[in-house]
């Protein structure tokens, strides 16, 4: 699926913005102590606890950990190749986002996809998803207003792409578009939203085969915030919300 938590400056670069300018150092010295490289095996663990939430999230989405089945930080920790400690921080945190169920003794459960509780989140995030529309509209800068140009423009490009190609760019996109919200609070509200989105996304659209409708509605609302238009980002989000809840009773009729 998909990347983990990013610093702002990380998510700049990831959607071209120019980094901000570092603030002026008093002395020679002091600025040489500050850009020092760090010595080999001091990684921070915190970014090797986002990049397993990364990969773990990136297994569960596309069912490589299947629904229901239980895992201990052991096991995990071995088929990432990390420690027992940013596995155990990246599952707190998929639990947050409804992803995993921890188990105490046992490990972490996959939690199941249900329809009915997919339902459910989805009138949630269907006011998050307005508000962070409407809220970059007046709130992002100039240059975040020609990068949702290029990303309505890369949106609307996706004809022939992977699912996985697609989710991946959604979600820096998305991040992106919550970052020019300026509110902290809804931008940790939504996170569990698009994590389950995501994965019921990935398990249903084998049978849609709608990855550029989808990415054409995505389009819509990037391009009103460019154009800072509350109304036409409101109108963009709530369609792209009527298709999400759309596609999710059509799976249940397809099962019937």
């Amino acid at each position: 699926m998909v990347r983990g938590r990013k610093s702002a400056s990380e998510r700049r670069a990831l959607m071209g913005l120019p980094q901000p300018a570092p603030a002026a150092s008093a002395d020679k010295e002091s600025r040489a102590a500050k850009v020092a490289p760090a010595k080999a095996g001091s990684r921070p663990h915190a970014d090797m606890a986002d990049d397993a939430r990364l990969r773990l999230e990136e297994m569960i989405v596309t069912l490589e950990l299947k629904p229901g089945t239980i895992w201990s930080e052991s096991e995990l920790a071995d088929r990432l190749n990390l420690g027992r400690t940013p596995v155990r921080e990246a599952l707190k945190r998929l639990e947050v986002e409804h992803l995993v169920e921890i188990v105490p003794r046992n490990g972490a459960k996959i939690t199941q996809i249900d329809v009915m509780q997919q339902l459910l989140m989805l009138e949630m995030r269907r006011e998050l998803e307005r508000l962070i529309a409407t809220s970059a509209c007046r709130r992002a800068s100039a240059d975040e207003r020609n990068k949702c140009i290029e990303i309505a423009r890369h949106f609307e490009g996706m004809s022939d792409i992977g699912v996985m190609d697609f989710l991946r760019y959604h979600y820096n996109a998305k991040r992106f578009l919550t970052e020019c919200a300026r509110n902290p609070f809804v931008a940790s509200a939504i996170v569990p939203c698009h994590a389950m989105s995501r994965r019921f996304y990935y398990l249903h659209h084998r049978v849609m085969h709608d990855v550029p409708v989808a990415a054409g509605l995505h389009a819509g609302i990037f391009e009103a915030v460019a154009l800072g238009d509350e109304k036409r980002a409101a109108d963009a989000s709530d369609r792209l919300m009527d298709y999400a809840e759309e596609l999710t009773r059509r799976t249940v009729l397809i099962r019937s």
